[in-house]
């Protein structure tokens, strides 16, 4: 069932504009050539296309598709109705991975596209998925204003810190200094933290997750499907090709208890592999104290909070890195806000009540008109 479109229909099936836009039913869709099971009984496998996946062996984007697949069944909704659309990268040919419909669209767009589709039809579950240089370079301005604008969006960037289908030129969020193709002296730009830059666009839901950690990642994925309004998750995924091992000093398994803070709502920031470490306050800055050491204990920590309506601690905490401090993943920030599309369909009924239904073409031939012969 998985149709795609970047300027054609692939395979002879219907392109996406033919299809997509008007889910069909609640019990499943035979665009696949066979009926679906209703959505109660949907597994991961009926959300496995056909197609070949063209990702390097060993790449951190398997991860995150089985992640996605396996969290699918779970949310209760028909395939039909779920839409990924993508921009361009390796990341990008995520959608022909889906058993649902899709759209692999142009470089840094796919934000505006997934805006349209949204609310061409709010009843669609519409994915995002982008990397660091489709998302922070050329889209960084599509980024912005589709989180800004809260529509009901899961959005998820694969964060290589490289430019991986272009064979490793450095990205947005490559380190300081990293020498690349690109840049054999070393990079001069200062890299930019994703997760600041979708607190500080006042996204309603943000988290950081690991590719290699499955469970937690999976986690993560339910979390953002289930929020209402824009959902950011920023994965740390392992380019093994052109950027391997980036992220090995904090994520691999023998040192990640010692350099990884799991944000839990609720609990004190603890971490080390005998808890005995966390994050209090001093001041108006964090920073890492030893429990027992001095007399601190958990009471002294800095206890998690996702609802907290001021961003200011969860964009301290986007800002937290290593060596200083634990790398922190998790959710670090869902709240309420009403969302862009079902505020444009309240005005749009406010609009119909007060004026009727209206007319296009009298609404093209009123007011002055002229006529150039």
């Amino acid at each position: 069932m998985s149709t795609q479109s970047n300027g054609h229909s692939g395979n002879g099936k219907k392109s996406f504009a033919e299809t997509a836009v008007s889910a069909e039913s609640d019990s499943g869709s035979a665009v696949s050539g066979r009926v679906a099971p209703p959505p109660g009984q949907l597994k991961k496998a009926d959300f496995v296309s056909d197609q070949e996946v063209r990702w390097c062996p060993g790449c951190g984007d398997y991860a995150i598709l089985n992640n996605v697949q396996k969290v699918m069944p779970e949310l209760g909704i028909p395939r039909e109705k779920i839409v990924f659309v993508s921009g361009i990268g390796c990341s990008s040919r995520f959608p022909y991975y889906m058993n649902t419909y899709g759209f692999h669209s142009i470089h840094g767009r796919a934000p505006a596209i997934a805006t349209g589709i949204k609310c061409a039809n709010p009843e669609l579950s519409v994915w995002v998925i982008t990397g660091d240089g489709d998302a922070l370079s050329i889209g960084g301005n599509h980024f912005i204003h589709a989180i800004r604008r809260n529509l009901d969006l899961n959005y998820i960037l694969f964060n290589n810190r490289i430019y991986g289908l272009t064979k490793g030129q450095y990205s947005p969020t490559s380190e300081f200094g990293k020498k690349t193709k690109s840049t054999p002296s070393g990079t001069i730009d200062y890299p930019i933290n994703p997760l600041s830059l979708a607190i500080a666009s006042e996204s309603t839901f943000v988290a950081r997750s690991i590719d290699i950690d499955v469970k937690h990642l999976g986690a993560m994925v339910e979390a953002a499907a289930k929020h209402k309004g824009i959902s950011f998750i920023e994965v740390y995924q392992n380019c093994n090709i052109f950027n391997d091992g980036a992220f090995d000093y904090f994520a691999e398994r023998t040192v990640r208890s010692d350099r990884v803070l799991y944000l839990e709502h609720g609990k004190p920031m603890v971490f080390g592999k005998n808890r005995e470490k966390g994050i209090r306050m001093n001041g108006a800055l964090p920073e890492v104290v030893t429990i027992g050491e001095n007399g601190i204990t958990e009471n002294d920590l800095l206890v998690h909070d996702i609802h907290l309506n001021d961003p200011s601690v969860a964009f301290m905490l986007a800002r937290m890195e290593q060596p200083e401090f634990p790398q922190p993943v998790g959710i670090f920030r869902t709240i309420d806000r009403a969302t862009y599309e079902d505020m444009m369909t309240d005005q749009i009924d406010a609009a119909v009540a007060k004026s009727g239904l209206g007319s296009l073409e009298k609404l093209i031939n009123s007011g002055d008109t002229w006529i150039v012969e």
